[in-house]
C-alpha cells in the first residue's frame, strides 16, 4: 500500500506540471540581463517554487543551450522554501541563445522554463556624415555610414541645433530626425531650417549595450545646396553662319529652372564612342553664355557629351552629370589610295569595252567616309560628263580605241579625294617564270611565283571559282606593290572543297606582262566512289578479282592505296590486304572449297576513304575422284605413321623380351672399347674367307701352347669356363683389319664381361686351329639370347685324312670344339702377334 501511495503522489505531481499555468508556478529562469557582450560568460538560475516541493529532495535539473546539454553548477534552498539551480555558460559565441531549464522525470525531461539571451557589441560610431540642400524637395538631406554590425537592434537618430558661431554654442534645438528601419539617411524639412545660419549636425547610434555618436558637422544649408544638372542641346546650323569645321561641334544648354537666379559655373566632358576611350573635361563654362563650340575632335566621329553645374562664386555642391548627348563631328574628304585593275574587250576596231575595278585603302585613320566613286575621262574636271558614278567597286563603260586613260575619285559631303589616274597599259612585258600554290588551311591559299627579269613594280592577283563556274563571275583580286616579293597569301573568299582559278599578272612601269593561270584547292575531298569489283576466275581454293581504276576527279584527292577485305560466311573470319594505287587486280589464295565469301574494296586518299559495293562469291567444290585420292593419301599416311611407331616400339634397346631373338653385335658391345696391350708385328689374313663387308670382331681369345710344355690341355683359371693346357692371350681387333692394334686386358675384374668364344691354336701343331664355343646361358651385351644351337655351328671338323675328328670337350662345362673357320662371326678374323697360326 505504501508503494501504491508513492506512485499516486508522482502521478499527481506530473499532472501538476502538465496543467496550464503550472509551469510558471513550478519553475522559472532568472537572468541577470537579457543582453550580454558577445564572447562574455553568462550565469543563470532556475528557481523551483514551493508548489513543486512534493517532487522530493532529489530533484534533478538539466540545462540546455539550444540543443546541447550544459552541466549545472550548484543547488541551494532559499528562505522562501524554493530551490535554486545555477548554471554558468563560459562563452557566448552566437548572437541569439535559447536557454532552457528541464526537470528530469524518470527517463524523460519536462521543460520548466525558457529564456532568450541576446549577445552583441556596442554600436560603432557613424562616420562619413554629409548633407546636401535639395532645392527640389526644399529640405536638407543628410546621409552617413553606420559602421560594423553590432548584432543587436540599433537605433540611429539625426540630431541638430542652430548656432550663430562656429557651432560651439547651441541656441535652438531642432527636432530629431529618425530614419526608417534599415535606412542611413534622413531629411530635415525647410520649416526647421535657417538657410543662411550655421547648424550643428551629428548622428547618434544606440543599442542595449551602449550609445555612440558621430563627429559633429557644422554647415550653412545654402552652402551645401546641390543643383539639378542642366539639359544639353545640339545647336542647329544657321543659314547665315558658316557650317562647323571638321572636328568641331556646336552645342547649347538650358539650366535648371529653380536655379535661374543662382550664379553658376559648369563643366563639360566628352568621350568618343570608338572603343573604351576616357572622358575629357572642358571648363569652367559660365552659365551666361549657354552655348559653346567644342573643337579639336576627330572628324566623322560620334561623341557622348555631359554637363554639370554648381553654385559660383559662393560655395555649393556639384550637380550630377546630365544625361548623355551624342553628336557626330563633320566629315573630312576621303583620304585614300585607290588600287585599280581593268579588263578590256574589243567590240570593234573603234570601240573597246572596259571593266574597271578598284579597292580603297585609307591613308589616314580619320579619313572621311566614302559615299561614292566617280569615273571621268582624263582632262579638266567638268569638261565632259562622268563615265560612271557608283557606290560599287567596279564599273563598266566604253571608250574609243585611241583613249588610254581615265580618272577615278572618291567623294563624300566634305569633298573628293585626290584624283587617281588609270592608264590602260599594253601587254608587252616579260611573263612570270613559274607559278605554284600550296594550301595553308581550308580557308587560306598561298600562291608563289618566280619573278621575271627585269623585276616588275608590282603584281595583280585574281582568284575565283574555276570550271564549271562561269568565267569571270565573282572574282576577287588584290594588288601587291612590292615587286621583289615572290608570293602572297590569299585569305578572302576561300572555301574548302572548291576549285579556284588563280591568275597572276606582273606590272611594269609602262606595260603589263602576260597573265599566268593555275588551279588549286584549299582542301580536297575524299573519293566519291570506289571501283567496282569483278570476278575474273575462280577455283576451289582461289579467286581472281579485277577492277577498273576510276579517272581522277576535280576536287578529289588522288588515291594512295587500295585495301581488299574478304570474309568467310561459314567461319566468320575476316582477312585484308593492302595494294598500291596502281593495282587493278588481286588473287585470293587459301580459300576453302564450296565456301561463300564476301569481298569489299576500299579506295583511300589523304582526304579519306570510300568503300565499293560488296561482291559475294562461292568457291568450287571438290570432285569425287579428288576426294578418293585425298582419302587414299590420308590412309597411306596414317598406315606409315603406325608402322613407324610399331618399329620404334619393338626396337627399343630397353625392352627385355623382344618379339624375335636379338643377335648381339660384338662391335657395339662394351668389349669394343678394349685395346690390346702389345703391338702386333704380323697380320694373318684369310683371303678366301675374308668378307670386307662384315664388321670386325670385338674380342678373340687365342690359346697358345707353351714351347717347352707340349702336354695335354690345362684349364685356364682366368677364363672360368674350360680347363685347357694352353696359355691364353687376348687380342682386341678394332677399325681397319689391316691397321689394328692389340692390347692385353685382364681376364677378370669386369662384371659385365661375357665370354663369346676362344680360338685354340698351337705354333707347333700341323693341323688347323680350332675354336672353343662356350654354350653359356649368360646373356651377351645385356641380351637374353642363349648359345647357338647345334645347326648354327659345326660340331665336327674333318681331319687332314678326310675322317671326321670330333673335338672332345670338357665334360664339366658346356664348351664345345669346332674348326675355327666354321664359326660365322670369325670369317673376318685377323689374328695378330701369334706365330705359327698359318693354318687358321
Amino acid at each position: 500500500m505504501a508503494g501504491l501511495g508513492s506512485w499516486s503522489l508522482s502521478v499527481a505531481a506530473l499532472i501538476a506540471l502538465l496543467l496550464p499555468g503550472s509551469r510558471e508556478e513550478c519553475g522559472r529562469i532568472n537572468l541577470p540581463t537579457p543582453t550580454v557582450h558577445l564572447g562574455d560568460p553568462l550565469t543563470a538560475s532556475c528557481i523551483i517554487s514551493p508548489n513543486c516541493s512534493h517532487l522530493g529532495p532529489e530533484t534533478q535539473i538539466v540545462w540546455k543551450v539550444g540543443r546541447e546539454s550544459q552541466p549545472g553548477k550548484r543547488q541551494q534552498r532559499l528562505e522562501d522554501g524554493s530551490q535554486e539551480f545555477t548554471v554558468t555558460i563560459p562563452r557566448l559565441s552566437s548572437p541569439r541563445v535559447l536557454l532552457s531549464c528541464y526537470l528530469r522525470w524518470g527517463h524523460s525531461l519536462q521543460m520548466l522554463d525558457q529564456a532568450e539571451v541576446q549577445a552583441g557589441y556596442p554600436p560603432a560610431a557613424p562616420h562619413n556624415l554629409s548633407c546636401l540642400m535639395n532645392l527640389t524637395t526644399n529640405s536638407l538631406i543628410c546621409q552617413w555610414e553606420p559602421g560594423p554590425n553590432s548584432h543587436l537592434p540599433t537605433n540611429f537618430t539625426l540630431k541638430s541645433f542652430k548656432s550663430r558661431g562656429n557651432c560651439q554654442t547651441q541656441e535652438d534645438s531642432i527636432l530629431d530626425c529618425v530614419p526608417s528601419d534599415g535606412q542611413n539617411h534622413c531629411s530635415i524639412p525647410r520649416r526647421h531650417l535657417q538657410l543662411y545660419q550655421n547648424m550643428g549636425i551629428w548622428v547618434q547610434a544606440e543599442n542595449a549595450l551602449g550609445t555612440t555618436k558621430s563627429p559633429q558637422l557644422c554647415l550653412v544649408p545654402m552652402d551645401v545646396v546641390k543643383l539639378e544638372p542642366p539639359t544639353l542641346w545640339a545647336l542647329p546650323p544657321s543659314p547665315e553662319a558658316a557650317p562647323p569645321q571638321p572636328g568641331c561641334l556646336l552645342l547649347r544648354w538650358e539650366p535648371w529652372k529653380p536655379s535661374l537666379y543662382i550664379e553658376q559655373k559648369c563643366e563639360l566632358r566628352h568621350q568618343p564612342r570608338l572603343g573604351e576611350a576616357s572622358w575629357d573635361l572642358v571648363g569652367p563654362l559660365l552659365s551666361q553664355t549657354l552655348q559653346y563650340e567644342l573643337c579639336g575632335l576627330l572628324p566623322s566621329t560620334a561623341y557622348a557629351l555631359q554637363m554639370r553645374c554648381t553654385r559660383w562664386p559662393l560655395p555649393g555642391q556639384w550637380s550630377d552629370w546630365s544625361p548623355s548627348l551624342t553628336l557626330t563631328t563633320a566629315q573630312r574628304a576621303p583620304i585614300v589610295r585607290l588600287d585599280t585593275w581593268w579588263q578590256q574587250r574589243q567590240l570593234d576596231p573603234r570601240t573597246a569595252d572596259m571593266q574597271l575595278f578598284w579597292k580603297p585603302t585609307p591613308l589616314d585613320r580619320y579619313s572621311g567616309q566614302i559615299q561614292g566613286y566617280l569615273v571621268r575621262p582624263a582632262g579638266p574636271a567638268g569638261a565632259s560628263p562622268p563615265l560612271c558614278n557608283t557606290t560599287e567597286l567596279s564599273c563598266t563603260f566604253r571608250l574609243p580605241s585611241e583613249a588610254r586613260e581615265v580618272v577615278l575619285v572618291a567623294y563624300n559631303t566634305a569633298g573628293t579625294s585626290h584624283p587617281t589616274p588609270v592608264v590602260f597599259l599594253e601587254s608587252r612585258g616579260p611573263p612570270l617564270a613559274g607559278l605554284h600554290t600550296m594550301a595553308q588551311d581550308p580557308h587560306r591559299l598561298w600562291v608563289g611565283w618566280e619573278p621575271p627579269s627585269p623585276r616588275p613594280q608590282g603584281y595583280v592577283i585574281e582568284w575565283g571559282l574555276g570550271p564549271p563556274s562561269p568565267s569571270g563571275s565573282n572574282k576577287t583580286w588584290k594588288m601587291e606593290h612590292n615587286g621583289s616579293i615572290s608570293g602572297t597569301l590569299l585569305q578572302e573568299n576561300i572555301r574548302p572543297f572548291q576549285l579556284y582559278e588563280i591568275t597572276v599578272t606582273p606590272l611594269y612601269q609602262d606595260s603589263v606582262g602576260p597573265s599566268r593561270h593555275i588551279y588549286a584547292y584549299s582542301q580536297e575531298m575524299a573519293p566519291s566512289r570506289a571501283p567496282e569489283l569483278h570476278l575474273k576466275h575462280i577455283g576451289k581454293t582461289w579467286a581472281r578479282l579485277e577492277w577498273v581504276p576510276l579517272p581522277s576527279e576535280l576536287g578529289k584527292s588522288p588515291l594512295t592505296h587500295y585495301t581488299v577485305f574478304w570474309t568467310s560466311s561459314a567461319r566468320g573470319q575476316s582477312f585484308s590486304t593492302v595494294l598500291n594505287a596502281s593495282s587493278h587486280g588481286l588473287v585470293l589464295h587459301g580459300l576453302e572449297p564450296a565456301s561463300l565469301y564476301h569481298v569489299l574494296l576500299r579506295a583511300t586518299s589523304k582526304a579519306g576513304a570510300t568503300n565499293s559495293t560488296s561482291l559475294t562469291l562461292m568457291t568450287l567444290a571438290l570432285e569425287e575422284s579428288e576426294l578418293h585420292v585425298l582419302l587414299g593419301l590420308f590412309g597411306f599416311l596414317l598406315l606409315f605413321i603406325c608402322l613407324c611407331g610399331a618399329a620404334r616400339l619393338c626396337c627399343r634397346p630397353s625392352r627385355k623380351n623382344p618379339l624375335w631373338p636379338s643377335v648381339p653385335d660384338p662391335a657395339h658391345s662394351s668389349l669394343g672399347s678394349w685395346v690390346p696391350s702389345i703391338m702386333v708385328e704380323e697380320t694373318f689374313q684369310l683371303p678366301s674367307l675374308r668378307d670386307t663387308g662384315m664388321p670386325p670382331i670385338t674380342k678373340i681369345t687365342v690359346l697358345e701352347e707353351e714351347e717347352k710344355k707340349p702336354g695335354p690341355w690345362e684349364s685356364n683359371d682366368s677364363s672360368g669356363t674350360c680347363g685347357l693346357p694352353t696359355l691364353v692371350q687376348a687380342y682386341v681387333l678394332q677399325g681397319d683389319p689391316r691397321a689394328c692394334s692389340t692390347q692385353t686386358q685382364p681376364q677378370s675384374g669386369t662384371s659385365d664381361q661375357v665370354l663369346y668364344g676362344k680360338v685354340l691354336g698351337s705354333p707347333t701343331s700341323p693341323g688347323p686351329g680350332h675354336y672353343l664355343r662356350c654354350d653359356s646361358t649368360q646373356p651377351l651385351l645385356g641380351g637374353l639370347t642363349p648359345s647357338p644351337k647345334f645347326y648354327e655351328n659345326l660340331w665336327f671338323q674333318t681331319s687332314p685324312l678326310g675322317t671326321p675328328e670330333p673335338l672332345v670337350p670338357n665334360q664339366e662345362d658346356d664348351c664345345v670344339f669346332g674348326p675355327l673357320l666354321d664359326f660365322p662371326l670369325l670369317q673376318g678374323l685377323q689374328v695378330h702377334g701369334v706365330e705359327g697360326l698359318g693354318g687358321i
